[in-house]
């Protein structure tokens, strides 16, 4: 059984009029109006007016319309937890970049003292994905009762911000470009019963397993794809055992010919 206030979370927005007529002016005096002002467009270059028009209306619409993701994330909207209270749990999530440049990551919490992830930001390339981890600790209820029916408001953020080939991830690149900053996702808590098997808990064991498998492999050194110089080495001292031992017999087989 999994809750969580998602219904909280999800919100719905609308957009509203950006002004009201209080009377609708008749047909005629409409079209008046309309001859009127495309008079005027025309006698002060009435090009240029209406591409100073059509850019003030794309503005407005830039500034309604969502920003287009750049990541894909699995599971999209929700945090899955094992509920178990007094201890420090873990979720994850995948990332994926799909878009067709770099872009940079950063997660945010609403509960900073009682939740972090690892890794907390970080740039994908083009199709590149990982999964991160994120940690939480379980408070006990009030009652200290093992039920389901707590509801958590800690919120997790994923923000995204398009960077160049070759750019270092720091913190600060969302501060100093925070124009083209893309709120990704806001992610909710969703416990679950670790007691009962359901495909969520499955399938939120088998991301943690792989992303503890890749933390594994990320501490293990980078396999040496150079030459062996150990081994050119010993075939190196071979070589100069033997011509010593060449050297060796020439000089006395030239003394015995003496």
């Amino acid at each position: 059984m999994a809750i969580a206030d998602s219904h909280h979370c999800h919100q719905k927005w609308r957009l509203c009029p950006f002004w009201q007529s209080a009377t609708v002016p008749s047909s005629s005096s409409t079209q008046n109006l309309h001859n009127n002002s495309q008079n005027h467009n025309y006698q002060i270059g009435g090009v240029g007016s209406s591409s100073r028009s059509s850019s003030t209306v794309s503005s407005v619409a830039r500034s309604i319309l969502p920003a287009r993701r750049r990541l894909r994330l699995d599971p999209s909207s929700n945090l899955y937890f094992p509920y178990e209270p007094g201890k420090k749990v873990r979720s994850a999530i995948r990332i994926k970049n799909s878009s067709k440049s770099h872009v940079a990551f950063k997660f945010q919490t609403t509960a900073p003292k009682s939740c972090y992830m690892r890794p907390p930001g970080g740039i994908l390339a083009p199709g590149e994905s990982l999964i991160a981890t994120v940690f939480k600790f379980v408070e006990r209820p009030e009652n200290n009762e093992k039920t389901l029916d707590k509801k958590s408001k800690v919120k997790f953020k994923i923000m995204s911000i398009k960077v160049k080939e070759g750019t270092d991830y720091v913190p600060e690149l969302f501060d100093e470009q925070r124009d083209q900053v893309t709120l990704e996702r806001i992610l909710c808590v969703v416990f679950l019963d670790p007691e009962r098997s359901t495909p969520t808990l499955a399938k939120l064991t088998r991301q943690l397993a792989e992303a503890d498998a890749a933390a594994e492999a990320r501490k293990k050194p980078a396999a040496d794809t150079g030459p062996r110089v150990v081994g050119e080495g010993l075939v190196i001292d071979e070589w100069k055992e033997r011509r010593e031992k060449y050297l060796a017999r020439q000089q006395v087989e030239a003394v015995d010919s003496m």
